[in-house]
């Protein structure tokens, strides 16, 4: 730490006036204090709850606004650093102050666990570390951890239309915490997840180091990969590889009903969608729609696909793999790779300016289950799947089942700690929204219902899940003291199957006091 080499007390006025905290008589004053001393600009801000600002601050990248009541735990103070130091600084201050720290990007921790907890915390908020800096000559790129996903595409596609990044289609994600769970996306079927595209990072440990690839050891870097965040550290940056994609590139959309035989449809594709082209990648996302009949309602399948490649080679191709389709010229449209991540946000594919709106998409409640499934489902059992759709609390509803194979299946379940990987037919992301807090338990109870019912179709011998859609459901560690390797082992083992034995003694050299710690963090071996 570099000490500064002048007076601390203005930067020490301006936490107390932006906080709005009485040193004197304020029960946490020494945590303050602390942090007064050792950031070492003005830039940097505390807010604390008496603070005006504080609420917006707070709220600012809150995705999922179930975690935004009243009753919600609050933060004791979000710091927003600037710099390495004051992220070092943070880190050192809440060690020593009795303060548990969670690490917010974007804020899309659908369980928010990134901005919650229920002991005393701090949020360390990344939103100023944002910088996104491309070298097309290498076909690489740093990002940092507080970038958002559309911010990291926007800044490529200024620079080049030939180089994007298999990561995933929301564009208002946080990339800390995304590649920190994996990141698949529209390019996986083509190159995998976005945290098999990690080259080098940089992150704080618990003891205030600044780590590279190099000074971290390979096994760390394994871990930051795919390994969950807010667990082994802070990771500030990336350094990512850029893949080639065309400067055309084709998408389509069918839509089929119940009445439309999109039972029989989803059938064949399930049985073909992994086994076609690198260069296709479907999916399948079914939600409650209007019926022709006035008054009544249906459930959609809508299949939608990317190809790397032009309309003219996509029509013959599908129409010789899944003529059940019916896909027609006027289902396809071209576009550059950047828009496709637009069309599938269900955004305007232009401008791409939209790409750098972080408020673009509405914020709700939700709760979200994920499953991989590597036998296909019976019609009978898609239809009644279906059919639970047009149960109450749905009508906010969508499940995106996302075909694998491709690069997936090439790459080795313990390369990076996200070991989904040989033998899936497609990946199935359940979500529930409700715009009333009332609704709420209506909407969760179907949610564990639907995700019941797909346990004859998941994974057999333990029901895999996807970290980056976290599920509170499935396990969590102890609020306070120990949580053993058994304990975390009920949800550890699903997120990563094998893998979490080697998460577990890394956690172990890297945090063995585990000071970076939350309701699914990698625990240590050893009690602190």
């Amino acid at each position: 730490m570099k000490f500064l080499q002048f007076s601390v007390l203005p930067f020490l006025m301006v936490i107390l006036s932006v906080s709005g905290a009485n040193l004197t008589h304020h029960p946490h004053r020494d945590f303050l204090r602390c942090l007064s001393l050792r950031i070492e600009n003005s830039c940097t801000i505390t807010y604390t709850h008496n603070n005006p600002s504080y609420p917006s601050v707070l709220n600012a990248s809150i995705q999922n606004t179930r975690f935004s009541t009243p009753t919600t735990p609050k933060p004791y103070a979000i710091i927003t650093p600037r710099k390495t130091s004051d992220v070092q600084s943070t880190i050192f201050c809440s060690k020593n102050y009795g303060f548990q720290l969670r690490i917010r990007s974007g804020g899309h921790d659908v369980e928010g666990v990134s901005y919650v907890s229920q002991v005393p915390f701090v949020v360390l908020d990344l939103v100023n570390f944002r910088d996104v800096k491309v070298d097309t000559k290498n076909e690489v790129a740093w990002v940092q951890s507080g970038a958002t996903t559309g911010e990291l595409y926007y800044g490529i596609a200024a620079k080049t239309q030939t180089l994007g990044f298999p990561a995933g289609i929301c564009h208002t994600i946080g990339i800390g915490g995304h590649l920190s769970g994996g990141g698949f996306g529209i390019l996986g079927r083509k190159y995998g997840l976005a945290a098999d595209h990690i080259i080098d990072a940089k992150m704080v440990d618990a003891n205030g180091r600044v780590l590279h690839r190099k000074s971290m050891g390979e096994d760390l870097f394994w871990a930051i990969r795919g390994g969950g965040g807010n667990t082994f550290g802070v990771v500030l940056a990336w350094k990512i590889k850029l893949v080639p994609v065309p400067p055309v590139v084709t998408v389509f959309t069918v839509n089929k009903n119940l009445e439309q035989n999109a039972t029989k449809i989803f059938h064949r594709w399930q049985q073909i969608a992994h086994k076609l082209p690198n260069d296709l990648f479907t999916t399948v996302w079914v939600m409650k729609v209007n019926s022709s009949q006035v008054g009544k309602k249906t459930v959609q399948a809508s299949f939608k696909g990317l190809f790397l490649g032009r309309i003219d080679e996509l029509i013959p191709l599908i129409q010789y793999a899944f003529p059940e389709l019916g896909l027609a010229r006027e289902n396809c449209t071209q576009m550059s790779w950047v828009q496709s991540v637009l069309y599938f946000g269900a955004l305007p594919i232009e401008p791409v300016e939209i790409l750098l709106n972080r408020s673009a998409l509405p914020r709700l409640s939700l709760k979200a289950k994920t499953d991989y499934i590597r036998e296909p489902m019976s019609e009978a059992g898609f239809e009644g799947f279906m059919n639970m759709f047009l149960e109450e609390g749905t009508d906010l509803a969508i499940t995106m089942m996302e075909a694998f194979g491709g690069k997936m299946n090439e790459i080795r379940e313990n390369e990076i700690p996200f070991p989904h990987r040989s033998g899936i037919l497609f990946e199935s992301v359940y979500i529930v929204q409700w715009i009333n807090e009332e609704d709420a338990g209506l909407c969760i109870n179907w949610m564990r219902r639907l995700y019941n019912y797909m346990s004859s179709y998941a994974s057999k011998s333990l029901r895999e899940a996807y970290y980056n859609y976290k599920d509170l459901d499935l396990g969590i560690n102890n609020v306070n003291g120990y949580t053993s390797y058994e304990q975390a082992s009920v949800w550890g083992l699903k997120y990563f199957k094998n893998n979490f034995k080697r998460l577990v003694r890394v956690k172990t050299m890297i945090d063995p006091t585990n000071f970076f710690s939350n309701e699914q963090s990698i625990p240590p071996l050893l009690s602190p």
